[in-house]
């Protein structure tokens, strides 16, 4: 093979993708095949993805993979003339021509096209002995293959096979294009919050109402004067004094017809708005889902390989193929997903004499399947194997030192389950191939947490395991439990909350030191949402507690807050990359009236309450635990034009006990200081009208607020920017990467001290 023209890698990338999606074709066609080898359908399908494949490398000048194309076809065409039968040996062999076929749009350089030649070689003169006649033994892949499996996540084959390496048409319809993936985040970002805007109307809407109705109503005063003062015997009016007065009615008739007509318009304009502002947001998130099916590409091949080589035969079925998964979760599926079908064929499946013996077809059916149900995205991975062995999962779980042999024989089947998805553990006492390390099911789990789902494992004895992943339908919009802590509202996730309930505070005992109450005939226990996040303290405004249960199992918590506000789908809005992991905060959000909120980390919590419980720290539930100080807190003054900036430092400064005045930029800033006493003013740099550096300047410059202290928090960390800032008069700077941390607060206390004098 010659040394590739960088003048054709565009061609050559077109040939890559083409050569990886007839590779897919290919492999789905010789799963089939392996079932019904005279299947003219699928011959057919397979023939034609050879003979394009070979068009498009000739096209390209890529001889090797017309020459293993090529060969490929031939055998393909053979089988459909009735001259060979694809058994077992044919199969495997076409198997290793598919991953060559992936690894000839990847060999660049040339000592990776001298492998590939060599390899391709080595397959044609197999394949070629096969079909006249000479029994060979199978090919052994090279080390160095990439697995199918792994490497192959592509789209399903179209019903036409298209001629390779063609122009698109600039009159096709259905034209696709490609779209950066943050571009995309943006335009669901930005037609969320254009779907929040056009709610603003209907209030306006209705209190124009209660303006219409004002007016109708001045408007009737009005018509009463006028018959006062016409019907009784007063004085009558002088002609002066009546054509004004009918002039005033004749004005507030017309005014109350104009408002009618513009308040009729409002409303059409509300309901316009509204409706497309939902279909925009509609389509946004439309593009951001996939069909399941996108991810399952090389899951069939996997199977097969991990099957033969145990030697067992089993099937591997697929359904909800068209169900919608929203694109980050389905890139995050391909391990886990590989994992629980590895497993299923290792330890559920059973070998073909055993299943004979138990009455079972020989072939073991594994299924897949993908649904949509009361708002979240179901997937599941079953199989008709043994099931697990529960009493060999009891004798792990005591041989580990996980639990007493007395206590290990009390858990119920759920509890036994749970055991599998613990780091580092395994059945298995020899590692395999493909099981035995004790590293799968736990982290199954953690990519599951990370989309804020869960994983549960149930099993019947002899009739097979089942894996269910409840996922969220999509990582942009979530629906949440509104709560209020502290005055200030928060988002949970609805996937982790397990009840809410008003608790009375005669239901609390006290056990150990640590408050619990009853919940499911288990102790669960209790926790304010105040302590989480380092809020004012707790004070119960009465004898009933508004409670929110999270977690499962053991590991369940209530979690006290001040007001229920209601469940609403809430559009997710990342937090900035460069602010780090915020503590108990998962993203941020916009309500329906444009109130920002932030959204909780449900798992942050049970680690925070898991900490202050095994320092001891936890806090007292109940009226009378604490009370507020009376002492008048420090003001603070946050300056800066990122919502997401500003709520978070207002959060933490609030949560210490200072009084937190937020501005929207320094022209907003330089107001706000002008017009109120604070303690100390923390600004950005970088904002429109005014920026931090002309405020500084300005505050320093003024004779009343020269000794106001002030604090620059600025992505701008070099010792140039410092300097301007210093010497403009700013009193300490401090890198906004680090805001949100212990850094913050001992900078201001440093400036003005606690925040209660």
């Amino acid at each position: 093979m010659t040394s590739i023209d960088p003048g054709r890698s565009s061609l050559l990338d077109l040939f890559q993708e083409e050569a990886r999606g007839q590779a897919q074709i290919l492999s789905d066609g010789l799963i089939a095949l392996e079932r019904a080898p005279r299947d003219p359908v699928t011959l057919e399908a397979s023939m034609r993805a050879a003979h394009s494949l070979k068009g498009a490398a000739r096209v390209v000048g890529v001889p090797v993979g017309v020459t293993l194309a090529h060969v490929m076809e031939d055998c393909f065409v053979a089988a459909q003339e009735g001259r060979i039968v694809l058994d077992a040996g044919y199969i495997d062999i076409l198997f290793r021509g598919v991953d060559l076929i992936v690894r000839i749009g990847e060999a660049r350089d040339s000592d990776a096209q001298t492998a590939l030649e060599r390899d391709v070689d080595a397959l044609v003169a197999g394949l070629d002995a096969r079909l006249q006649g000479v029994d060979v033994r199978e090919i052994a892949p090279r080390d160095d293959t990439p697995d199918l499996s792994q490497e192959l996540t592509l789209a399903r084959p179209p019903e036409e096979t298209p001629e390779p390496v063609q122009t698109p048409s600039r009159t096709n319809d259905a034209r696709i294009l490609r779209m950066r993936a943050d571009t995309l985040d943006r335009l669901l970002s930005h037609s969320g919050e254009s779907l929040v805007e056009s709610r603003w109307l209907k209030p306006f809407s209705q209190s124009m109402l209660r303006v219409k109705r004002i007016q109708h109503d001045a408007s009737r005063a009005l018509e009463r004067l006028h018959e006062t003062l016409t019907e009784t015997n007063a004085a009558p009016l002088d002609a002066r004094a009546h054509a004004a007065l009918d002039e005033v009615r004749r004005l507030t008739a017309e005014a109350h017809r104009q408002l009618s007509e513009r308040l009729a318009e409002l409303e059409n304009f509300d309901r316009r708005s509204t409706h497309l502002a939902q279909q925009i947001y509609d389509e946004a998130l439309a593009c951001r889902m996939r069909p399941f099916v996108d991810a399952t590409g090389g899951f069939a091949r996997m199977v097969r390989d991990v099957a033969r080589g145990l030697g067992r035969d089993v099937r591997l079925v697929i359904a909800g193929e068209t169900t919608q998964v929203d694109r980050d979760i389905l890139d995050l599926l391909d391990a886990p997903l590989g994992h629980l079908l590895r497993n299923a064929v290792d330890h559920g499946i059973e070998p073909p004499a055993l299943r004979r013996a138990l009455g079972k077809p020989e072939t073991g059916t594994i299924t897949l399947e993908a649904r949509h149900s009361a708002g979240s995205l179901f997937i599941s991975v079953s199989d008709d194997g043994a099931g697990v062995d529960l009493d060999a999962l009891r004798r792990a779980v005591v041989r580990k030192n996980l639990a007493s042999e007395d206590t290990a024989a009390r858990l119920t089947e759920a509890e036994l389950l749970e055991f599998l998805f613990l780091p580092g553990f395994t059945m298995r006492d020899s590692v395999t191939d493909v099981s035995g390390r004790g590293v799968g099911l736990d982290a199954v789990q953690d990519v599951v947490r990370q989309v804020r789902g869960s994983v549960r494992a149930t099993q019947e004895a002899h009739a097979g395991t089942r894996f269910t992943l409840q996922l969220p339908l999509t990582l942009s919009v979530i629906r949440s439990l509104i709560v209020e802590v502290a005055g200030e509202p928060y988002g949970l996730p609805l996937g982790h909350v397990a009840r809410t309930l008003v608790l009375p505070a005669s239901a609390i005992d006290t056990l150990e030191g640590q408050q619990h109450f009853s919940f499911d005939g288990k102790r669960v226990g209790l926790v304010t949402a105040h302590q989480i996040l380092e809020t004012a303290a707790f004070e119960a405004a009465s004898d009933a507690l508004n409670v929110v249960v999270i977690g499962q199992g053991a590991a369940s918590y209530g979690v006290v807050v001040d007001r229920f506000l209601g469940e609403r789908m809430l559009v997710v809005q990342p937090l900035d990359k460069r602010l780090g992991k915020v503590r108990n905060i998962a993203a941020g959000a916009l309500m329906e009236n444009g109130d920002p909120l932030l959204i909780a980390d449900l798992d942050d919590w049970l680690r925070s309450v898991e900490k202050l419980v095994g320092s001891g720290e936890l806090g007292r539930v109940g009226a009378g635990a604490a009370r507020a100080s009376a002492a008048s807190a420090k003001r603070v003054l946050v300056v800066d034009d990122s919502l997401t900036v500003r709520e978070l430092e207002r959060k933490l400064l609030a949560s210490r006990g200072y009084d937190v005045t937020v501005a929207v930029d320094g022209m907003d800033g330089w107001n706000a200081v002008r017009g109120a006493d604070f303690d100390i003013v923390i600004t950005d740099i970088d904002m429109p009208r005014l920026d931090g550096i002309e405020l500084v300047t300005l505050i320093k410059r003024d004779a009343q607020l020269s000794g106001l202290p002030v604090m620059i928090v600025s992505y701008k960390d070099r010792a140039e920017d410092r300097q301007r800032g210093l010497d403009a008069g700013a009193d300490y700077y401090l890198a906004k990467g680090s805001f949100h941390d212990q850094a913050l607060i001992d900078a201001v206390r440093d400036l003005i001290g606690e925040a209660k004098s």
